[in-house]
């Protein structure tokens, strides 16, 4: 080991700084730029993430499921190389913890939880990898502890955490191999962007923008390097049981990216993409590191070999623009670019509003924002996780009302897939049969067998299915106050009679991508049968 000089600080409200020497890592035997990194600040930055880890313990457990959330467990009942609408790995984390810990909402998010205190971790490693000292890796875990977007999908189990934590992997190991020339970290990154393609598709677009980056700006050295197309072969290959899935079945993630797009028009599509990409980066903090970080990766000597990470985040920014997707596409870039920005600023002459910024009191005031934002829906007895039950127990009393007889051979299918999750996990307590549901992705666990009795149906309205039954005759509600339209309000229960003809001719018919109101404008689609 040798020893650099570097500027430390006490903590994060920038006290009094003197000049010490620290341990720094030496170059490998691979490096050929030879520069070194300074010390990993450890503990301080596993304070950080051990603190966030235990905020986002102590919140999970004590809300209920979300509606996606039981859509997982539910798929992970029904494992298979893909659904309608993702990969296979979120559902079988959720099958997994839930049968490690049965019927824990705290288990089931714990990957979540899990993958965001690692990323913090990780961000940490990103500052130190592009020059950053101490203080600069403490800043940048902390920034990215208090970030909204980050805050806000680690509260449950989703795909967006859990890709954004590979993506923040990916970049540390980029941002890693431009200083060390370490090939087996290309390798490294194509085995991660082959476990990506598992929870989302989205890594194409970042590794599609990142390679015309280098193309443009270099290092094309990068791209002669054999262990990165190893690992895109690998990647390739892993990949091919869920394109044969989805070709296989229509290909109905194509028509889930248009329900998004056109889900994204309710909160002002395009126009709002940018400012909810700067927002959820975090106020004050991280809309200020976000551009800055951007800028300064762009336009900075000291971080020139890193320029193609700034012009992929920035070209994976519009791209998503302009597909009109979610501002939550990119959060794994936040680490990258957050990073960037602390690093730059360390290197300034120190500002009073970089002081003023970096201060502990604003840090607080940037993770109590979301927090407070997120407590009413830190209870079980909200509309959106208490209202599950309710569905539940009010199927539960229309299904009673059936005799004995025909019970045994009734059949529950509901309007949503949220409903029929959500009927699937806590309906067994109440004696309740397998639920099914011709929405997004339940239509392909199949449909009720064609010998069923009588049909509990769940819905808006029973027009979908009324024209199949002879008989058709309303025996509940489901109201709960504050809920939403179509899910667990203004929903009625019917009982459906003297069916027409089997539920094998019904079900290709009656596949929808809609969810809750059959007024909003989605796209239509007609599947292919299997």
């Amino acid at each position: 080991m040798r020893m650099i000089r570097s500027r430390t600080a006490a903590n994060l409200s920038g006290g009094s700084t003197k000049d010490t020497s620290i341990a720094a890592e030496s170059p490998p035997s691979g490096d050929r730029t030879g520069s070194a990194v300074s010390a990993w600040a450890r503990w301080p930055v596993l304070a950080i993430a051990a603190t966030a880890a235990g905020i986002l313990g102590v919140v999970s457990g004590r809300s209920g499921y979300f509606g996606d959330e039981l859509y997982f467990l539910a798929a992970g009942r029904h494992l298979d190389w893909s659904y309608a609408d993702q990969p296979p790995l979120v559902p079988l984390l959720a099958r997994l913890m839930d049968t490690l810990f049965p019927d824990s909402v705290t288990a089931v998010r714990l990957p979540a939880t899990l993958a965001t205190a690692l990323s913090i971790v990780v961000a940490s490693l990103i500052a130190r990898e592009l020059g950053g000292g101490r203080r600069a890796q403490v800043l940048a875990a902390a920034s990215y502890a208090v970030s909204w977007g980050v805050l806000v999908t680690a509260n449950t189990l989703n795909t967006a955490v859990i890709d954004s934590f590979i993506w923040t992997l990916l970049t540390w190991l980029l941002v890693r191999w431009v200083r060390t020339r370490q090939d087996r970290l290309l390798l490294v990154a194509g085995l991660l962007t082959a476990v990506s393609v598992q929870v989302k598709d989205l890594v194409a677009v970042f590794w599609i923008i990142l390679i015309g980056a280098v193309l443009a700006v270099g290092p094309r050295e990068m791209l002669r390097r054999p262990m990165l197309w190893v690992g895109g072969v690998v990647t390739v290959v892993t990949s091919l049981p869920n394109l044969w899935w989805q070709v296989g079945h229509g290909s109905p993630q194509l028509t889930m990216s248009q329900i998004v797009s056109a889900e994204q028009d309710v909160t002002g599509g395009r126009l709002t993409f940018l400012p909810f990409e700067l927002l959820f980066a975090g106020l004050p903090i991280g809309i200020v590191l976000l551009v800055y970080g951007t800028v300064r990766l762009l336009r900075s000597a000291d971080l020139a070999p890193y320029r193609f990470l700034g012009w992929t985040f920035v070209g994976v920014s519009v791209v998503f623009w302009v597909s009109n997707g979610r501002w939550s596409y990119v959060l794994g870039l936040f680490g990258l670019v957050m990073g960037a920005a602390i690093v730059e600023l360390e290197r300034q002459p120190t500002t009073r509003w970089w002081r003023a910024l970096r201060s502990w009191p604003c840090y607080v005031l940037a993770a109590l924002i979301p927090v407070l934002i997120m407590q009413p829906f830190g209870s079980r007895d909200t509309p959106w996780t208490h209202g599950w039950l309710g569905i539940t127990s009010a199927v539960a009393q229309a299904y009673q009302t059936l005799p004995a007889t025909q019970r045994r051979n009734a059949v529950i299918v509901s309007d949503t897939y949220t409903q029929a999750s959500a009927l699937d996990q806590f309906g067994p307590a109440y004696g309740l049969p397998k639920a099914h549901s011709p929405n997004r992705g339940y239509w392909y666990f199949g449909p009720p067998p064609d010998n069923a009795g009588p049909t509990v149906y769940i819905g808006l309205n029973s027009t979908t299915i009324s024209r199949y039954f002879g008989n058709v005759r309303k025996v509940g509600a489901v109201d709960i106050p504050g809920g939403m339209r179509g899910i667990n309000l203004g929903v009625s229960i019917w009982i459906c009679t003297d069916q027409k003809v089997p539920w094998s001719a019904i079900w290709p018919t009656v596949r929808d991508f809609n969810i809750a109101d059959r007024t909003l404008p989605f796209p239509s689609y007609r599947p292919v049968s299997k």
